[in-house]
């Protein structure tokens, strides 16, 4: 048994435990989100300015000097107007990326204990990220398709010209 079959057993990953050791709690999961989405230092996601600061308000931290609005973390992303907090975010992230079939509202509602309605949002907003950062065409549908496969298939004769719109 010297060679290594591609499986289960020898996938490449973080474990669970690794992942709460990263997230042991709420300023631990802001820290990393602050890392991810903002690399090169906190930018305003209203005007894109550096000139940003702290601000005393709990639910938006931060204030820009450019267009004088208060933003957070959540600003301008799919989590954004949400209250949850990030360490069950980074939670729900993982369970989505780490499971072999998809994920469903019932399960994380009882793993993370919150409602199934707050569930079902989560996985949503989810898979909204990933199609905002994907662009594959999902189904067999024209409308699902770009504009540039809709082109090349009108070009190849695929559909009638009459039901080009």
């Amino acid at each position: 048994m010297d060679q290594v079959a591609p499986g289960k057993y020898h996938r490449q990953g973080i474990s669970l435990i690794e992942m709460f050791q990263m997230f042991p709690d709420e300023a631990t999961a802001v820290a990393w989100f602050e890392d991810v989405i903002w690399p090169e230092g906190r930018k305003c996601p209203h005007c894109g300015s550096d000139n940003t600061g702290k601000a005393s308000h709990k639910k938006m931290p931060y204030w820009c000097g450019s267009c004088r609005s208060y933003f957070s973390i959540k600003t301008g992303t799919p989590l954004a107007n949400s209250k949850i907090p990030m360490q069950k975010w980074c939670i729900a992230i993982y369970l989505c990326l780490t499971s072999i079939e998809s994920v469903s509202s019932m399960k994380l509602h009882r793993d993370l204990k919150v409602s199934q309605p707050t569930a079902w949002l989560m996985l949503h907003r989810i898979r909204e990220a990933w199609m905002q950062d994907d662009d594959c065409t999902f189904g067999s549908k024209r409308q699902n398709m770009s504009n540039q496969n809709l082109e090349a298939l009108f070009e190849t004769g695929g559909v009638r010209e009459a039901k080009r719109q």
